[in-house]
């Protein structure tokens, strides 16, 4: 049974940072693409970052570039969302989501592409 968990989030300060952890059980990272969303209250589920299977791909939204990092700890099976520069904007759920390397048709804005989510953990960005 494949399960992604996220942890660290909670509330900040406008300016400050935090440290989103996906573990997974059930699959292996190096096996899959992984990505991170958000969804703030009203509003679609959106694209933040996302990092290829093998790690040497990064993605980023416009909005967050500059300011996130995506990276992975293979050893821990486990990929790491580090935000800076927190605005209160980036306030939302954020859920991280994995799917298994098919080929070269990976779309990593694209939400349904991928097949395991995690339940999401609250960022809150005070102003």
């Amino acid at each position: 049974q494949v399960q992604l968990v996220e942890s660290g989030g909670g509330l900040v300060q406008a300016g400050g940072s935090l440290r989103l952890s996906c573990a997974a059980s059930g699959l292996t990272f190096t096996s899959c693409h992984v990505g991170w969303f958000r969804q703030a209250p009203g509003k679609e589920r959106e694209f933040v970052a996302a990092i290829s299977a093998s790690g040497s791909t990064t993605h980023y939204a416009d909005s967050v570039k500059g300011r996130f990092t995506i990276s992975k700890d293979n050893a821990k099976n486990t990929v790491y969302l580090q935000m800076n520069s927190l605005k209160p904007e980036d306030t939302a759920v954020y859920y991280c989501a994995a799917r298994g390397v098919y080929g070269n048709s990976w779309q990593p804005q694209n939400r349904y592409q991928y097949n395991y989510w995690g339940q999401g953990t609250q960022v809150t960005v005070s102003s």
